[in-house]
């Protein structure tokens, strides 16, 4: 399986939901603002704020993550400790988010998130991990022909 390129569809989908999340924020927000809406008696002000700024920290988010699969996809090599804590928040975000947009929007959202769930997750499972212990690195000297696991590669010598 490629692993490059399944870190770049990654990143490029998640840069284009960060987009979304961030315009989809604003139009919320815009609304707020002009229809005065109120949620027990907060400020609608307060409220459209808010929706701005959930939208911009939210989107910033999902940018993070699609520039640390970029990243791993430039360099070939698993993303590191920071990283890999972002990408798992992610795929567990959308794991949650996906439950609830299946009621609120509908199926195709629901597609949306689960593949965009599996694309992290896959990113995540085919680059291992950081330290190089991950299942493509692992292995024994039984594979490189001595039968001997954790030693060099060099053959055994003859007795």
């Amino acid at each position: 399986m490629a692993r490059r390129p399944v870190a770049a569809v990654a990143a490029a989908l998640l840069l284009v939901e960060a987009v979304g999340i961030v315009l989809i924020n604003m139009v919320l927000g815009i609304s707020v603002d002009r229809q005065h809406m109120s949620l027990a008696g907060l400020d609608p002000d307060a409220m459209s704020v808010s929706t701005w700024i959930m939208g911009g920290v939210f989107g910033l988010y999902l940018a993070a993550c699609a520039v640390a699969l970029l990243l791993t996809a430039i360099r070939d090599r698993a993303p590191g400790r920071l990283a890999r804590a972002l990408l798992i928040g992610a795929a567990v975000v959308h794991a949650v988010l996906a439950i609830v947009v299946v009621g609120v929007v509908g199926w195709a959202a629901f597609a949306f998130m689960m593949v965009m769930f599996g694309l992290i997750v896959l990113a995540l499972i085919v680059y291992g991990s950081a330290d190089g212990g991950g299942p493509e690195r692992a292995g024994t000297d039984a594979e490189a022909g001595n039968g001997e696991p954790g030693g060099s590669t060099e053959p055994a010598p003859a007795t």
